[in-house]
């Protein structure tokens, strides 16, 4: 049986669009391809272009689940979890956690003070079931993220 590993990352030092470039970065380092989901379609939208903006040949591309070519994407942003660009890592942006997210491989899921308790409640759901390998990434003072409990 394989496992789905969901890390969670909780937002306090750097904004969302930040942590989602350096992280969406290192995904695509890793030669893997990524869907990032969020509801908010202004969201998405503002992504895309932190994205794009990333400086010079370093850019990230990306593109809109939804339109054309999107299969060719290496990182989607989308309202839910389809990955057209076979994608098999998710990035969950917008706090709320979908069980569709399952199908990947491995999901990060960023939550910030508000969505702390539901965070909180989704991890002891997870650590019961053995076929998802749950971890906690924390941020240290100079924005690095590493795994922590």
């Amino acid at each position: 049986m394989s496992q789905t590993r969901v890390d969670f990352y909780q937002l306090s030092r750097d904004p969302v669009d930040v942590t989602v470039a350096k992280l969406a970065r290192k995904v695509l380092q890793a030669g893997e391809r990524l869907v990032v989901v969020s509801e908010d379609e202004d969201q998405r939208t503002r992504l895309s272009k932190v994205l794009w903006e990333q400086g010079g040949a370093a850019f990230l591309a990306n593109g809109m689940a939804d339109s054309p070519h999107a299969a060719r994407q290496p990182i989607l942003l989308s309202a839910n979890c389809d990955a057209p660009n076979e994608a098999r890592m998710a990035m969950i942006v917008d706090g709320r956690w979908r069980d569709e997210a399952l199908a990947f491989d491995r999901v990060l899921l960023m939550f910030d003070a508000a969505q702390r308790d539901a965070a909180a409640d989704l991890w002891r759901r997870f650590a019961k079931d053995d076929a998802i390998d749950n971890r906690i990434n924390k941020q240290d003072e100079n924005g690095a993220w590493r795994e922590g409990r």
